[in-house]
C-alpha cells in the first residue's frame, strides 16, 4: 500500500530554500568585503588617533625642520636637495608606511591577546582572502593618511607632483611592504612587548635611516653602500623623485627591488596563515 505524498506548504518550502547551505566560489567575496569593513571601521571608530594624529605628527616634524633650515640660512622656497621641498615628500611617505605598519600588527596582536582571533580564522575564507582584507584595510588607512598629509602641507608650501607613475608606484610598492611586515609581525608576537621590540628596533631605525632627512650624496661612500641594502630607502628615494624630478636611483630598479620583496613577504605572510602560525592551537 503506497504511502499518501505529504504536502509542502508554500511557506515551508520558501523557509527550507533559506536554510540551505550558499554555495561560495573562488572567492569568498562577501567574507572578504565584511573582513575590509571590519578593518576599516576599527580605524575609523577612533580617527582622532589612527588618521588626524599621524597628520599632526606629520605637520609637527616638518615645522620644526622648517625652522631648523630657516635659522640656517636655506632656501626654504627651492626644489630639489636643499630646503623643505625635498624634506616633505620624505616626512608624507614616512608617515604613511609607519601606519601601513601600525593597522594589521595592532589588529592581530589585540585579536590574539584579546582571544578573538577565531573570528577571523572561523570564517570560510582562505588564507589569500585574510591576507586581502587585512592588506585593503592597511592601505586605505595609510592612504587616507597620505592624502590629507598631502593637502596638509600643500597649505604652507607649493608642493607639486611632477611625475604621478613615481608617485602612485611607490606609493603602492612601499605601503604593501608595510602591510605585509605588519601581518608578519602580528602574526609572530604573542604580547604588546614583541610587537614594541619589532617597532622599536627594526620598523624606526629603518624609517629614520631611510635618507628621509638627507640625500645619500649626503653620507661617506662607505655608508651609501650601506644605506643601498635598506629597502625603506628605495621607498623613500622613489616616491620623493615624483615631487622634485630627482633621484638618488633610478626609479625602476628601485620598484624591481620594493616589487620582489612584496612577493617574498606575500608568500611568507601565506604560508603562516595556511600553516596557522600561532593561530591554531
Amino acid at each position: 500500500m503506497s504511502m499518501p505524498t505529504p504536502h509542502i506548504l508554500p511557506d515551508a518550502a520558501h523557509s527550507a530554500s533559506h536554510l540551505a547551505p550558499r554555495r561560495i566560489g573562488r572567492c569568498n567575496w562577501i567574507g572578504v568585503m565584511t573582513l575590509i569593513q571590519k578593518e576599516v571601521g576599527r580605524f575609523m571608530n577612533v580617527y582622532l588617533q589612527t588618521i588626524i594624529a599621524p597628520v599632526l605628527t606629520l605637520m609637527m616634524f616638518f615645522t620644526v625642520f622648517s625652522v631648523s633650515l630657516q635659522s640656517h640660512g636655506v632656501d626654504t622656497a627651492a626644489q630639489g636637495h636643499a630646503g623643505v621641498a625635498f624634506l616633505a615628500p620624505g616626512l608624507l611617505m614616512m608617515t604613511m608606511i609607519q601606519n601601513a605598519f601600525a593597522n594589521p600588527s595592532s589588529s592581530l596582536i589585540i585579536a590574539k591577546v584579546q582571544g578573538n582571533i577565531v573570528d577571523i580564522l572561523m570564517p570560510p575564507l582562505a588564507p589569500w582572502e585574510i591576507l586581502t582584507g587585512m592588506m585593503t584595510g592597511a592601505l586605505l588607512r595609510s592612504f587616507m593618511i597620505g592624502i590629507l598629509g598631502f593637502f596638509c602641507l600643500k597649505l604652507v608650501i607649493p608642493l607639486q607632483i611632477l611625475v604621478w607613475g613615481h608617485v602612485l608606484a611607490y606609493m603602492v610598492l612601499g605601503n604593501t611592504m608595510l602591510a605585509l611586515i605588519g601581518i608578519l609581525a602580528g602574526l609572530w608576537a604573542d604580547k604588546f612587548d614583541h610587537m614594541a621590540s619589532i617597532t622599536n628596533f627594526v620598523i624606526t631605525p629603518l624609517t629614520f635611516l631611510s635618507g628621509t632627512f638627507y640625500s645619500l650624496d649626503a653620507l661617506p661612500p662607505f655608508w651609501q653602500g650601506v644605506a643601498l641594502f635598506n629597502p625603506f630607502f628605495y621607498m623613500i628615494d622613489g616616491f620623493r623623485s615624483g615631487f622634485t624630478g630627482i633621484a638618488d636611483v633610478h626609479a625602476g630598479y628601485g620598484a624591481i627591488i620594493l616589487g620582489g620583496l612584496d612577493l617574498i613577504l606575500l608568500l611568507a605572510a601565506w604560508v603562516m596563515l595556511r600553516t596557522g602560525y600561532k593561530t591554531k592551537f
